[in-house]
């Protein structure tokens, strides 16, 4: 079945774009804004509203198929792509992807999605963000012009099995890492509750024992509020690098003293440790401080888990982070891959290797790709996905349970026919 046209629209994400390096410099908060002057490229304030694309792909019988662009909050750091506008890339759209899709058969997702990986204006790549909405749509338009769901087209053509059973939720909090923690232990999150600990002085404190303090109320909260006993959520904690600010980067002895210490403190529940350091200056750096601390926790034997996540964010990358043992759970942010058909294969990949797969991404995309990023991980069946978009736990948790559970029912209902 043919494309005939494409269709773009521009649109709003479920969350903000947000200037990190700004924000480690102490840009301070004002209710919703952050106080103080952007530092990144293409900023116009430390936080600004996120932005999307949907792109429609109208198939020749005239269903519609269609993926949304988004580009991760802290855009323009951690060597991503630059800040993603609507208005700057629809014409982008329209005139190099476009001409190129018209007129192909929907009918082979990897192939497609090759042919648009390989497209570059000006020398250079499509953005990410464009290259992550346009293949959720290709994936789309195969799946309907074949009478199958997207998960069944990634699980045809990859090699896999669409899973009978939930992927572990992960939901994150923001900001309002108590109240929603409330929300996550109501809704029965499996993985929880991301906490947004980027700052030092306000949120991990100088020697680490805020977030200690903040463990310690989580662990009492869960089994207090908990209706199941059965119930054993994992925790697991973004501290964007303040740990190495504090201890050192390439400190793995006091960084893990530390670790440990709130895996202890974590009891009964296991932890998670989502980038202790970021070196900020290039991917061989990060890789070996981050495969260091990772060596160090395994010689004392402690159970806590270090995520990857900084410098981390291509296919190349993770399978580079994969190799070298830095971490033992990658995080797979799926707009900074570009096309999912990349997503799909860092699942895959770390499956491979022995390291946890992270199927995450960002508050700040949209209900589509969350719903689309649901079809990849029933396929490829990663450790956990994440709940998105937003940050308000309630809608992305949602959307992603729903979805699921679609997935599993129209199966089980196949099967009966």
């Amino acid at each position: 079945m043919k494309i005939v046209d494409i269709v773009c629209s521009a649109g709003r994400t479920g969350f903000y774009f947000d200037d990190q390096r700004a924000i480690k410099q102490g840009a301070g908060h004002d209710g919703v804004f952050y106080v103080g002057n952007p530092v990144t490229e293409g900023f116009r304030a430390v936080r600004q509203a996120g932005e999307s694309i949907s792109v429609m792909i109208i198939l020749e019988d005239g269903q519609m198929a269609y993926g949304d662009c988004a580009a991760v909050q802290y855009s323009g750091a951690g060597g991503r792509d630059p800040l993603f506008l609507a208005e700057d890339f629809i014409p982008v759209i329209d005139k190099y992807i476009k001409p190129e899709l018209v007129g192909k058969e929907a009918d082979d997702f990897r192939g497609l999605c090759a042919m648009m990986e390989s497209i570059q204006v000006d020398g250079k790549r499509l953005h990410t963000a464009i290259r992550y909405g346009l293949s959720q749509a290709i994936l789309d338009a195969v799946a309907k012009a074949t009478g199958r769901m997207m998960c069944e087209v990634v699980a045809d053509e990859y090699g896999c099995t669409v899973s009978e059973t939930p992927i572990p939720i992960f939901t994150q909090s923001g900001d309002d890492r108590y109240d929603n923690a409330d929300k996550m232990i109501i809704k029965g999150a499996q993985v929880l509750p991301h906490a947004l600990i980027n700052n030092v002085e306000t949120k991990l404190g100088t020697k680490g024992e805020k977030l200690a303090e903040y463990v310690a109320w989580l662990r009492d909260r869960i089994l207090a509020n908990r209706t199941d006993d059965t119930y054993a959520p994992t925790m697991h904690i973004d501290v964007y690098g303040t740990i190495g600010l504090i201890f050192g980067n390439d400190n793995c002895k006091d960084m893990a003293t530390y670790i440990e210490e709130l895996g202890k403190i974590a009891k009964p529940f296991h932890l998670r440790i989502e980038g202790p350091m970021d070196c900020d200056c290039d991917r061989e750096t990060q890789m070996k401080a981050l495969a260091a601390l990772t060596k160090e926790l395994d010689d004392r034997g402690c159970d806590v888990e270090l995520v990857a996540d900084e410098w981390c964010n291509t296919l190349e990358d993770i399978k580079l982070f994969a190799d070298n043992k830095a971490g033992h759970m990658v995080q797979i942010k799926t707009p900074d891959l570009g096309g999912i058909n990349n997503t799909i294969e860092a699942v895959l990949y770390c499956k491979e290797k022995g390291i946890g797969a992270y199927q995450g991404g960002t508050c700040n995309e949209t209900d589509r790709s969350a719903q689309v990023c649901v079809h990849c991980a029933m396929a490829t069946q990663p450790v956990q996905i994440l709940a998105k978009p937003g940050m308000g736990v309630d809608e992305g948790f949602m959307i992603v349970y729903n979805e699921m559970n679609r997935i599993m029912a129209m199966r089980k209902a196949k099967k009966n026919r």
